[in-house]
């Protein structure tokens, strides 16, 4: 196999569709990876070259829509593919804002799978995107108000003009709620996202996270505009002004 094989990570826990999927990629010279559940596809992408992902939705653990959030937030650009039982239309477009390139439902054509799969590929070749990890967010930037987020250098602009460096974590939730702007986001969603399931911190955290992000970006922290907590349910972005 050459050095130069593109390497696509399957992420399914129905054994045997797993077994199926590597066998037809490796015969068609793809370096395939394979793993079982959300959690295990997060520590491949974190520590190996993937160009590109298969990636089924209904997965033990961690989901494949979790996944595709959390990849995208951390900056990871190579295109997926997702596979699902569930093919309506609310289930596709929920998938897409997540960040997926393209889905297929189940039972499907493995001829077509491998159509589709090429396509992307080529698409984030073209593209220069394969692989690389925080090149669309280098250049991102997000305005709150009279402030900004710098995404891809861990910066923002406050509502008084102070340039501050911030977290990694910070960056993320920043991302995830400014993304979702007008949607609650729970509390759960946050912590598996952000932190992941080797780090669970207790929920105050995010409270703390949200304090700071009113101190940066709100006129007044007291009386929020920007960023807001539900009770009970979560927290939620909204952009004014």
């Amino acid at each position: 196999m050459s050095e130069n094989s593109k390497r696509v990570l399957v992420v399914e826990d129905d054994a045997s569709l797993r077994k199926m999927l590597v066998m037809n990629l490796k015969a068609e010279g793809y370096h395939v990876v394979s793993v079982g559940d959300g959690v295990e596809a997060l520590e491949v992408i974190r520590n190996q070259r993937i160009d590109a992902l298969v990636l089924d939705v209904m997965l033990p653990v961690m989901d494949g829509h979790q996944v595709c959030s959390t990849i995208r937030l951390e900056g990871h650009k190579m295109p997926i593919l997702f596979l699902t039982a569930k093919n309506s239309g609310p289930e596709r477009v929920e998938g897409l804002k997540l960040g997926a390139d393209d889905y297929l439902g189940k039972p499907f054509n493995v001829e077509e799978l491998l159509l589709r799969l090429a396509r992307l590929i080529e698409q984030s070749r073209r593209s220069g995107a394969a692989g690389a990890v925080g090149v669309a967010l280098e250049m991102e930037v997000r305005n709150i108000g009279a402030g900004e987020v710098r995404f891809g250098k861990y910066q923002i602009v406050t509502h008084d003009g102070k340039v501050k460096t911030i977290s990694k974590r910070e960056t993320m939730l920043l991302k995830l709620l400014t993304n979702r702007e007008g949607d609650v986001v729970s509390r759960d969603e946050i912590l598996e996202t952000v932190w992941g399931y080797s780090v669970y911190p207790n929920t105050r955290t995010i409270d703390n996270y949200l304090l700071s992000f009113r101190k940066y970006f709100e006129p007044n922290p007291k009386k929020p505009i920007y960023f807001h907590s539900v009770r009970g349910v979560g927290y939620r972005f909204e952009k004014k002004g």
